[in-house]
C-alpha cells in the first residue's frame, strides 16, 4: 500500500507564495496519478491540479491556472504544489491524493494541510 504525507501549509498574505509537498511511501511503483484537492469551510472539495506519473502530464483547475504549478521529484517520490499570487479565496485545507494504476478513483489520501491567505 501507499501512504501520503503533506506538508508546507501555513499563513500567508495575499499575493504571497507557499510550496506544498506530498511525499509518497510504500508501494510507490503503483502510482498512476497524484493530485491536489482543496476544501474550504462550508464548500465542497474541489480539484486543484494533478500529475500523471508515466507521462509527466499535469493539469490545473481554471481557478489556479497560471498561479499554481505541480511538479515531481522522482528520487523522493514527492509531488509539490508551488502556489504563487495567493488570494483569500485560496484558503482551504489542501489534500494530496493518489490514484493507483489498478483504480479509476482517488483512493489514497493524505491528512491535509491548512493554507490560510489573509488580506
Amino acid at each position: 500500500q501507499v501512504q501520503l504525507v503533506e506538508s508546507g501549509g501555513g499563513l500567508v498574505q495575499a499575493g504571497g507564495s507557499l510550496r506544498l509537498s506530498c511525499a509518497a511511501s510504500g508501494r510507490t511503483f503503483s502510482i498512476n496519478v497524484m493530485a491536489w484537492f482543496r476544501q474550504a469551510t462550508g464548500k465542497e472539495r474541489e480539484f486543484v491540479a494533478d500529475f500523471w506519473w508515466s507521462g509527466g502530464t499535469s493539469r490545473y483547475a481554471d481557478s489556479v491556472k497560471g498561479r499554481f504549478t505541480i511538479s515531481r521529484d522522482n528520487t523522493k517520490n514527492t509531488v509539490y504544489l508551488q502556489m504563487n499570487s495567493l488570494k483569500p479565496e485560496d484558503t482551504a485545507v489542501y489534500y494530496c491524493a493518489l490514484r493507483r494504476t489498478v483504480s479509476s478513483l482517488y483512493d489514497v489520501w493524505g491528512q491535509g494541510t491548512q493554507v490560510t491567505v489573509y488580506s
